[in-house]
């Protein structure tokens, strides 16, 4: 048989349940995944085999109104990751009623050539009467080719979206190794699942400005890995949220990314981590490239 390969584009606004939907369509985490909305920051890739399709996944961030820097240089890789995708993938949280917030996205991929298909995701907490009539006004809208209904959460509806995304490959040579899961260096992950315990286990204590700088990371002598990672945060006021009484929060943090990272890399972690006050990190160029977006002006 012969193989395929494509890139699939995936958007939606925040918390719509997009990086839990990549992760299931990879068939394991390559995606931090958050109650707090806006924690994809990186256009990070996730690579799902399906038969002989390799479908490369672009995790954008959420599409929303930019206000900040940051914010403004990820919605630019969001649209980045939409151009020259084989498939653009828009999902929406079929739970919320309101849509106006999807205005400009419909606007902006009504005129689209890519084949567009449209996943409302969380069915499985939603009636389905209220799911057609979303299904049908939305395609009426952007122009959709197809509509799934799926739970990313469940995993219901997903084997149905991955074989549809695979028969949509261009015929083509596997762009990445059989057993490469996500583009992001082990480096980035670590940083990423880090963070994730961070937005996890301080929950609206610690703003969205804060985020996880990779500073050291090594191989020991007996195949272990030692990695150095500092917690940035905006405010002074917020170095005692980090750190809990007596250290007890950031001893927390580290030993729940330790233990993730210990399974995920299949070997023995030594994880050190250290917070540092920057008012000014969200304008720092060197982070930007450090997560792989774009400095904006």
């Amino acid at each position: 048989m012969t193989e395929k390969c494509g890139l699939v584009a995936v958007l939606g606004a925040p918390n719509a349940g997009k990086s839990t939907l990549v992760n299931a369509l990879v068939g394991q985490k390559v995606a931090i995944v958050s109650a707090k909305a806006q924690t994809t920051r990186a256009r990070l890739m996730g690579i799902a085999l399906e038969g002989e399709a390799q479908i490369i996944l672009a995790d954008t961030p959420g599409l929303f109104e930019p206000k900040r820097r940051l914010d403004r240089a990820m919605v630019s890789a969001a649209w980045d990751g939409a151009h020259e995708a084989d498939a653009i993938l828009l999902v929406v949280d079929a739970r919320k009623k309101k849509r106006d917030y999807l205005e400009p996205i419909l606007e902006t991929l009504k005129g689209r050539p890519e084949r567009k298909l449209l996943v409302l995701n969380k069915v499985d907490s939603t009636p389905k009467e209220p799911l057609l009539v979303m299904a049908e006004a939305l395609t009426q809208e952007a122009e959709f080719d197809e509509v799934f209904f799926v739970s990313a959460l469940t995993g219901d509806g997903v084997p149905e979206l991955k074989q549809r995304l695979a028969a949509l490959m261009p015929e083509g040579a596997w762009h990445y190794p059989e057993d490469q899961v996500s583009d992001a260096s082990e480096r980035l992950m670590a940083a990423e699942i880090t963070r994730e315990q961070l937005y996890r286990q301080l929950h609206d204590e610690l703003p969205y400005d804060s985020t996880v700088r990779p500073e050291k990371y090594l191989t020991r002598k007996d195949g272990s890995i030692e990695i150095h990672q500092q917690i940035v945060i905006a405010r002074e006021t917020q170095r005692p949220i980090v750190l809990g009484k007596g250290g007890a929060k950031i001893k927390a943090i580290g030993e729940a990314a330790r233990k993730e990272l210990a399974q995920l890399l299949e070997t023995k972690v030594h994880l050190f981590l250290h917070v540092k006050v920057d008012e000014r990190w969200a304008d720092a160029k060197e982070i930007y490239e450090e997560i792989g977006l774009e400095w904006v002006k």
